[in-house]
């Protein structure tokens, strides 16, 4: 069996120099590992959400963002990159995928990503193992299921902030 391996870093997003498996993490106060979240916004200012597998260990069943762990060896635009393209099949490019931020986490470092798409649903490719199905919504109907926990829930400082890159996006090429 495959056991995904993450590098260690410190709160500076640098490498601690060792690795952990990521079922067996074990992080020390002071030692991070690297996430990803991926939010893709057509141009017509709606974003494309997700519905975790319902096998997942973690969140099963929830809209959710796009993302994940970044694995042993990814900067954090690889580890996006990789994820959106597994996840949902759209491409990005080092101009196309734009990093907005990074928050610190209890043991992780996570950055926030946005892309431009104008992709249909029925043109997306979800990866059956953790996508169960992907929809468009306004900024204003993911913030009511955030309010009425139907969407994750990652934080009233991560929402805040998130909801705030996207609506300066508006009208504006990412």
């Amino acid at each position: 069996m495959f056991f995904e391996k993450w590098d260690v870093l410190d709160e500076n997003g640098n490498s601690r120099g060792k690795t952990v498996l990521r079922n067996k993490a074990q992080l020390r106060p002071g030692e991070y590992h690297l996430v990803v979240h991926i939010w893709v916004i057509s141009s017509d200012n709606r974003i494309l959400i997700q519905r975790r597998s319902d096998t997942k260990k973690l969140m099963p069943g929830e809209w959710a963002a796009t993302g994940g762990a970044a694995i042993a060896g990814e900067d954090s635009f690889t580890a996006a990159s990789r994820e959106l393209y597994e996840e949902l099949g759209i491409s990005s490019t080092k101009e196309s995928l734009k990093k907005i931020l990074r928050l610190k986490r209890r043991n992780s470092l996570l950055d926030i990503w946005l892309i431009a798409s104008d992709l249909t649903v029925d043109e997306l490719s979800l990866q059956e193992s953790e996508v169960a199905e992907a929809k468009w919504v306004s900024l204003s109907e993911l913030k009511n299921m955030v309010k009425t926990n139907k969407f994750h829930n990652y934080g009233k400082e991560y929402f805040e902030r998130v909801f705030e890159k996207i609506e300066n996006t508006k009208g504006v090429n990412l």
